[in-house]
């Protein structure tokens, strides 16, 4: 049996999988609106296909509880899938986790053997020097690995059924057999490594899409300086070189706004973090981040050029993503903001699914909400699209509207 702590895009896809696979799940949350709503056989946010899996599995395999206790100790999996926000200088804030990990320890009451399993992201070196002997010291019977995950947001279950890989940091050969008979049923390559290297794994991961995004929207903005290039149409080109083995680089190594969500930003500023406090300042990653952080006013200055402060101006897409409803370290509330600093006020914004959540978020961002994209085009002297929905496509056949697409896919 499998307990999972955290029930957000990761833990629940790694519930319902497990359930999947036919074992028996308990999901943990602390979120109260986020337990119910899953309780009503509804996800708390958008995720293509999960909804059908949930209502499939939930009470026969999977159990939203709040019984700890009986969660714990019926489990021989603790799976700890909470939040691990920035905090300091960048660095990854370990609270809830150590919270979690404590609301396990204090339930169990006798000798089994449990491994604890660390799926939240933490940066290397986490697990072996803070993780195992805090664990430890509460429990002997305790083992500690960790299990990165690599799930993209609008492909979580897809992602997690047909994983390229599952990667296991162990210390332990009983944690290893025991996660290994776990995983064995997928049927999918394991690599067995130390903890520190498990997690490097996943910022390795991360932070090349990371670098890749915002190379190229530098070199974007080198086209737009010396000017008569066709930005989208030089790198679909540059995507057809042979010696990228075919690989799917499109969603990387292509322009846009800068990356946000959950994990690049998270990721590339705690392992930035975590070398300089090792003594090692990476300068490559560094600028990755400078990148990304100003390539929100450059877009900003683009659509505002010529533009008087009394001009309405459109704003198309508010996830982060097309696909998803996600709106965390989203790209257009920081083209919002700065278009705001810049003395533009007369805002308008749509997003097919990610308006309510942008709203709830970002309270402090005034802007005038719109139905459809049609509305925010009626409304506005000049458009933006922020995000790739495919619905915004139409817009490559507007010739009586000034648009300015930051995204290249017109």
């Amino acid at each position: 049996m499998v307990t999972v702590f955290g029930l957000g895009f990761v833990g629940l896809t790694t519930a319902l999988g497990f359930a999947h696979l036919g074992y028996k799940v308990y999901g943990i949350d602390v979120d109260e609106e986020r337990k119910n709503t899953l309780r009503h056989g509804e996800l708390p946010f958008y995720e293509p296909y999960m909804d059908e899996v949930l209502t499939e599995h939930l009470d026969k395999n999977f159990f939203v509880t709040d019984d700890i206790k009986k969660a714990v100790s019926e489990s021989e999996y603790i799976y700890y899938c909470v939040g691990t926000p920035y905090g300091k200088n960048g660095s990854a804030n370990l609270e809830y986790l150590f919270s979690a990990i404590d609301m396990a320890s204090n339930a169990v009451d006798d000798d089994k053997f449990r491994v604890m399993v660390i799926k939240s992201t933490v940066p290397p070196s986490t697990t072996a020097e803070k993780v195992y002997p805090y664990v430890k010291a509460k429990n002997k019977n305790f083992g500690v690995a960790n299990n990165p995950e690599f799930l993209r947001e609008g492909y979580c279950w897809k992602d997690f059924i047909e994983a390229d890989r599952i990667v296991l940091g162990c210390n332990d050969e009983k944690s290893k057999e025991m996660l290994i008979k776990l995983y064995e049923p997928m049927n999918i390559p394991i690599k067995c490594v130390s903890h520190s290297t498990g997690e490097f794994i996943k910022y390795l991961s991360n932070t090349l899409l990371a670098t890749l995004i915002s190379y190229s929207n530098e070199m974007s903005q080198v086209a737009d300086a010396i000017g008569g290039i066709e930005i989208g149409e030089a790198f679909k080109i540059l995507h057809m070189d042979k010696r990228w083995n075919n690989c799917n680089m499109t969603s990387y190594v292509y322009p846009g706004c800068g990356y946000g969500g959950y994990c690049l930003p998270k990721d590339t500023c705690a392992l930035y973090s975590q070398s300089e406090a090792k003594g090692f300042s990476p300068q490559i990653l560094k600028n990755v981040i400078n990148t990304n952080e100003k390539i929100s006013r450059a877009i900003a200055e683009k659509i505002a050029k010529g533009l008087d402060n009394s001009a309405k101006i459109g704003i198309l897409g508010l996830s982060f993503k097309p696909n998803s409803d996600d709106v965390r370290d989203t790209p257009a509330a920081k083209i919002i903001k700065e278009l705001n600093a810049l003395g533009y006020k007369n805002i308008y914004a749509y997003d097919p699914i990610a308006n309510a959540e942008f709203k709830r978020r970002y309270p402090e961002i005034n802007i005038e909400y719109k139905e459809s994209a049609k509305a925010v085009s009626d409304s506005s002297d000049v458009i933006a699209i922020v995000t790739a929905w495919d619905e915004f496509k139409v817009f490559k056949h507007v010739k009586d509207k000034k648009i300015i697409d930051c995204r290249y896919m017109l």
